[in-house]
């Protein structure tokens, strides 16, 4: 990697004007594997000037060259996804394997997909004397966040490119390696000066830089709810457009006629995978008083059977957290249900048997949750499971639904009519009923703090645009 120190503006590398920089530490070992540059005002204004100029040309471009362009992007990262993925185990501590075959891997899905859907996308659409247009929106901010990184970058990436929009990319400080090897990708597959530029740096700085900018039309948005929301006091002030992916505090509520063994490995695989470093992950199991205890065996299983890690083992299931401040508000969290009296089935604080450094965390699962205690209600982005037991159905949505989150929700009855009926009733931006093949057009994003907007194909696209309204245009 040659740029560690550099940023990608206007379609060339150069140096920044900010002094800053930083350490990035592999979270793995506590040590730092690279150094990159941090940048300030001054960097994101030449990025965003060079976004602005290019924009004219770029938002007039044909679907067919805009297609064209991403599946050159897409080729490229063919080629480069192995560095991609060893970037992440790297930066992130992900195991090899799921670096690959999810982290890396994701970014080409993201590619594929809005390729499909702009190959059949209307920005143009007739009513009575009236021609809709759907325009690209001008110059957009993505900052992006550390636990998906190169899916989230892509997420976003992918659909303004499609809608014709220029971009200023911020990272996080925390996982950017990924992201200036995606850049020359950009590069490598020749996006025109000034369409994509990266600026890396932190987000009190870069990130408020970019989204008070009156020359950004536009933030997209992924990473907490506290920061989300002083992305969007950021952007207040020029009434700009903010999409923003937030955080999450999913359910799965498996109904009295669900399969018990199947929910809870389910249920307990999706809370372990990424290190429980994703937002949408169920951390919340509701199970039938009268079936508690036979879910606490199955998932205690489930955890045993966890590899905690080097990354770099291929025997390694799970990895360790991002970072040490990730670590200790885990490791607080976990504290703070021993406390208010949760059952430890496994799992607990401090690191697992044989790993005395590098920021790792046991697999962990409570019972007897009340809806009330801070791990049932806070989100702990970690391996941490809690089985709350529920009276009946109506009982189970109304502990679900009583969360400021709304992002993501799971489903589990052996009766579909009424495993789908408990999925309307639920006040999240996407439900899952009953495990079904992943959906990569449907449209992600959350309800109340869980953010605003949606990602992914078609809904992706549209986030980037602006609707005109040319009246009297069928007539003339």
């Amino acid at each position: 990697m040659d740029h560690l120190k550099q940023f990608y503006i206007d379609g060339r590398w150069v140096e920044p004007i900010g002094q800053g920089s930083v350490e990035v530490i592999n979270p793995a070992t506590e040590k730092p594997v690279a150094e990159i540059a941090l940048g300030d005002q001054r960097d994101v204004d030449a990025a965003v000037d060079a976004a602005r100029r290019a924009f004219p040309a770029f938002s007039q471009t044909s679907v067919a060259d805009r297609l064209a362009l991403l599946h050159s992007i897409l080729a490229e990262y063919e080629r480069r996804a192995h560095d991609i993925a060893a970037a992440i185990v790297d930066e992130v501590g992900s195991p090899q394997a799921f670096a690959r075959n999810a982290q890396s891997a994701a970014g080409i899905n993201q590619l594929k997909e809005h390729i499909k859907a702009l190959e059949t996308f209307r920005f143009e659409e007739t009513k009575g004397t009236t021609l809709i247009l759907r325009e690209a929106i001008g110059v957009v901010g993505l900052i992006t966040p550390w636990n998906w990184p190169i899916n989230q970058l892509v997420a976003k990436v992918a659909p303004a490119i499609a809608a014709g929009c220029t971009m200023v990319v911020k990272p996080s400080e925390l996982s950017p390696i990924n992201t200036l090897i995606f850049a020359e990708v950009m590069h490598d597959a020749g996006v025109p000066a000034g369409v994509f530029n990266l600026v890396n740096g932190d987000g009190a700085v870069v990130g408020a830089a970019l989204a008070s900018h009156p020359d950004v039309d536009m933030v997209s948005f992924t990473g907490s709810t506290r920061a989300g929301a002083e992305v969007a006091r950021a952007a207040a002030a020029t009434v700009k457009r903010v999409a923003q992916e937030l955080g999450g505090k999913a359910p799965t509520i498996m109904l009295p006629d669900a399969d018990l063994d199947q929910t809870v490995k389910v249920a307990i695989q999706r809370i372990f995978s990424n290190s429980g470093q994703s937002c949408s992950a169920p951390s919340r199991l509701l199970v039938p008083k009268d079936k508690v205890e036979h879910a606490c065996a199955i998932a205690k299983g489930v955890a045993d059977a966890v590899v905690v890690g080097d990354p770099t083992d291929a025997a390694t299931t799970m990895g360790p957290v991002i970072s040490r401040t990730q670590f200790e508000k885990i490791q607080d969290l976990i504290a703070s249900g021993v406390q208010e009296g949760a059952r430890l089935v496994c799992g607990g604080p401090g690191r697992p048997d044989g790993l005395d450094k590098g920021y790792f965390v046991q697999p962990t699962v409570f019972a007897d949750v009340d809806p009330s205690m801070r791990i049932a209600c806070e989100e702990i982005f970690g391996p941490v499971m809690s089985i709350i037991a529920y009276d009946d159905v109506d009982h189970a949505i109304m502990i679900a639904n009583d969360t400021p989150y709304g992002l993501s929700a799971y489903v589990q009855g052996a009766d579909a009519e009424a495993a789908r009926n408990v999925a309307r009733r639920l006040r999240a931006g996407q439900v899952h009923i009953n495990n079904p093949p992943m959906d990569r057009s449907a449209p992600f994003g959350g309800y109340k703090q869980s953010g605003n907007g949606r990602e992914n194909g078609e809904h992706g696209i549209s986030e980037f645009l602006e609707t005109k309204a040319l009246t009297g245009y069928a007539a003339a």
